[in-house]
């Protein structure tokens, strides 16, 4: 049966709402880089983000387990953080709504989708010579590059598990029914992050694009080079993770890309 809140108990969830959001504003404010791009370990990403996140995508109708996650899963998450996030630490108030996106307080929708935001920044602040720039893009290309293999490995892993956990749900008379939303909204979790990382992936690939156009026509030098090989690179390590064979939860089973470049994520 379905229940229906009354009016006289909006404002108290408004209130909770709103003070979740102030207090998770102020906690993602403090997250920054741990090793191998990840968040760092805190009672941030540890204690608060889970609890607040679950509660936040449950509230917006959102597939949300409460199961415990796998390692594989718990590392996926990790390294999907650092694609999440913007491409520039200097895009500060980006950077804190990809984060609180990230730990599902905030919709995937709220993140930024200009593409001018990684120029904006790259540009921002004192640089010794045009070469620092060309320089810092290419270095951040090659980092994304190098990052990518390692998280379509766990991805791959997480959804051979999810497959096997499917078969079990259906086939074993042991698992009772209460186990399943739980365990199909996990299905749900696990394929839409990867889904999440391969379209903001791109949109790395967009920015960074982007960047090198306009760091050409206001400061060309010989280092467009480097830039320029160091985003072709990472482009081609990107198109094996698009490519990725997934349980098809969003449809017949299809590519990440799923054949349309737009994804829907974490809906149920």
């Amino acid at each position: 049966m379905t229940q229906h809140r009354s009016g006289c108990e909006r404002p108290g969830l408004a209130r909770r709402s709103g003070l979740a959001l102030a207090l998770a504003l102020s906690a993602a404010s403090c997250t920054s880089s741990g090793d191998l791009g990840r968040p760092r370990p805190g009672i941030w990403n540890d204690v608060i983000a889970p609890g607040v996140g679950f509660w936040s995508a449950t509230a917006r109708g959102e597939a949300a387990s409460p199961f415990h996650t796998t390692d594989d899963e718990e590392q996926l998450r990790d390294r999907a953080w650092r694609f999440i996030m913007p491409g520039h630490e200097r895009s500060r108030f980006a950077s804190k709504v990809s984060n609180l996106a990230h730990a599902r307080v905030l919709p995937v929708e709220a993140q930024s989708s200009e593409v001018s935001d990684y120029f904006r920044a790259l540009t921002s602040g004192q640089f010794r010579s045009q070469a620092s720039r060309y320089n810092r893009l290419a270095e951040d290309a090659n980092a994304d590059r190098l990052l990518i293999g390692p998280f379509r490995a766990n991805a791959g892993r997480v959804v051979v598990a999810d497959r096997v956990r499917l078969r079990t749900l259906e086939s074993s008379p042991d698992v009772p029914p209460e186990q399943q939303d739980p365990a199909l909204a996990r299905v749900v979790e696990n394929e839409g992050l990867i889904l999440w990382v391969c379209e903001r992936v791109g949109f790395r690939l967009e920015s960074y694009r982007y960047a090198l156009a306009n760091l050409v026509v206001e400061m060309p030098s010989r280092d467009a080079v480097r830039a320029e090989r160091a985003i072709m690179a990472l482009e081609a390590e990107a198109g094996p993770l698009c490519k990725l064979p997934l349980v098809g939860v969003f449809g017949g089973g299809k590519p990440a890309d799923g054949g349309t470049g737009k994804t829907v994520v974490y809906k149920g």
